[in-house]
């Protein structure tokens, strides 16, 4: 045997060494987990039923370590998520749906057209929901140490859920970070925001009143205004102080009103001066991230509305993205 050929093999024996070792630690982990699940209120009936074929997902592991946020600039993130193809799928969806779409932006009063870019961003109009098992995807990232607590939680309500017959547990299959529905709620939005709006006693959220609804309920609860901006793209002088520059989505800081910022923008022209008391910040996403990104560009400068789609999903261009797209729909609908 070739030289090559022994270190394919001892690579191989090793990997899968390695994965023995982590399916061994990974159902030492779910005895431990049942304990606590079992202190939450979770009975040992449900807890047996529902996690006896969750199992470690190697490619979940993956996908957390390499998503678009963390590699793709801006500018590619966003023309991805915001193509034409994008805005006319959208605008044929709304058209079969406009009864409803129309009724619910009334009730919740939350923009058609922001419904519409979450929708289509999520799961590109209920047409992708996401394909994974839930349960072993959330128990995947509970395990893993990156965010163990996070995901421990949501497994621990979406449990809950369960155990008080709020989801039917054999139609959880999403996406591979625990996300479930046409807008991809996690359990613990699920919990705090879902509606049952067709009165069927049954939320569904791959069904669009159920899922529609309860993305505008939540939409509306944690603030988003509908009169006011998302984000400006900005050019910035070179005086601006580097604190006041975000490059992290955790939590935006050194926050000024709009018109205080207005000298360090060269194009604030652009800038409506009836938003000059709102509270505002500068965001460069690509620097940290993008390899030799240029300080200063790209620039944009944010408000709260842009803070909230950081709620829904805290990624600074997830929320450019979906603001954009809005701002498509508005020239469409």
């Amino acid at each position: 045997m070739k030289l090559v050929n022994y270190i394919i093999l001892f690579i191989i024996l090793n990997c899968t060494t390695s994965l023995a070792d982590i399916q061994s630690s990974f159902l030492a982990w779910k005895e431990n987990f049942k304990k606590n699940a079992l202190q939450n209120n979770i009975s040992e009936k449900t807890f047996d039923k529902v996690m006896a074929n969750v199992k470690f997902l190697p490619n979940v592991i993956k996908y957390d370590r390499y998503q678009p946020e963390f590699y793709e600039d801006t500018k590619t993130y966003i023309s991805k998520r915001t193509s034409l193809k994008k805005v006319s799928n959208g605008v044929n969806f709304y058209k079969k749906n406009s009864n409803l779409i129309k009724n619910i932006e009334n009730q919740y009063n939350i923009e058609k057209e922001l419904l519409l870019a979450l929708m289509g961003i999520e799961t590109n109009f209920g047409t992708y929901v996401g394909k994974m098992d839930i349960l072993s995807s959330l128990a995947t990232l509970s395990f893993d140490e990156r965010r163990s607590e996070f995901f421990s939680n949501e497994l621990i309500i979406l449990l809950r859920l369960i155990e008080n017959n709020q989801i039917n547990y054999k139609t959880l299959y999403g996406s591979w970070a625990g996300a479930f529905g046409y807008f991809q709620f996690m359990p613990s939005t699920i919990k705090n925001y879902a509606i049952d709006y067709d009165k069927n006693n049954y939320i569904d959220l791959k069904n669009n009143n159920d899922s529609y609804a309860s993305a505008a309920n939540y939409l509306n609860k944690i603030g988003w205004k509908n009169d006011k901006p998302c984000f400006y793209k900005i050019d910035l002088t070179n005086q601006v102080p580097k604190k006041y520059l975000n490059v992290s989505a955790k939590k935006l800081h050194d926050k000024k009103k709009l018109k205080y910022f207005r000298q360090y923008i060269i194009n604030d022209h652009i800038l409506d001066k009836k938003f000059d008391n709102l509270t505002a910040s500068l965001i460069t996403p690509d620097k940290d991230i993008i390899p030799n990104a240029e300080n200063l560009s790209p620039a944009y400068i944010v408000f709260n509305n842009y803070e909230i789609i950081l709620k829904w999903n805290r990624s600074l261009r997830f929320s450019l993205a979906v603001c954009t797209l809005k701002n498509k729909f508005k020239n469409e609908l």
